[in-house]
């Protein structure tokens, strides 16, 4: 059970609620003429307090980590997708990417009619799981923190679910834009 479902449950039956988990937003500060590119792409992102990018980033480092409210995160944080990473990224009419990912999406029951589904369902999935923390973090560079966020969805074409791997890259203020729809399993 997610966070949020443990949250509602424990308000429902009068439990005691989990421990909510700490927040913090990273912060470069301009402190030198010199500055990490990759501390600057990390400037006002937010992360589980457990699951952030090493601290500090490097020996001179001046960022700094700022306390955050849960209640600023369940409130303020977004997951966007373009419908573009579906249409026709995912669902290659055209078999421009020939990643073969179509293939998958369609043995499951998925087609390019499914975009608009599968996009809203991808953000409400990595949005629970982002500010639950449950998140993977992935590849840091000068481009920024990629974060790995697993989607379970029903097959169409039987009664059972298939999980996967998408990935996210992380932004200030709590955003996280989709990546890749699969990023394997």
């Amino acid at each position: 059970m997610d966070l949020l479902s443990e949250l509602f449950s424990a308000g429902v039956w009068d439990t005691e609620p989990p421990e909510m988990p700490n927040w913090i937003k990273w912060i470069h500060r301009n402190m030198s003429e010199n500055h990490c590119d990759i501390c600057l792409r990390l400037d006002e992102c937010w992360f589980s307090y457990d699951n952030k990018p090493t601290y500090p980033h490097h020996q001179y480092c001046h960022c700094i980590l700022e306390p955050l409210s849960y209640d600023e995160v369940l409130n303020n944080a977004t997951s966007i997708s373009d419908y573009s990473k579906f249409d026709p990224y995912l669902f290659d009419p055209e078999n421009l990417y020939q990643h073969g990912k179509q293939k998958m999406f369609e043995n499951w029951g998925y087609t390019i009619e499914d975009s608009q589904w599968l996009k809203e369902e991808f953000e409400k999935q990595a949005l629970e799981k982002y500010v639950s923390g449950e998140y993977k973090l992935g590849l840091l560079n000068k481009y920024g923190q990629r974060i790995s966020i697993r989607i379970e969805i029903p097959r169409k074409d039987k009664k059972d679910t298939v999980s996967f791997i998408s990935g996210w890259m992380v932004w200030p203020n709590g955003k996280i834009n989709l990546s890749t729809p699969y990023g394997g399993e």
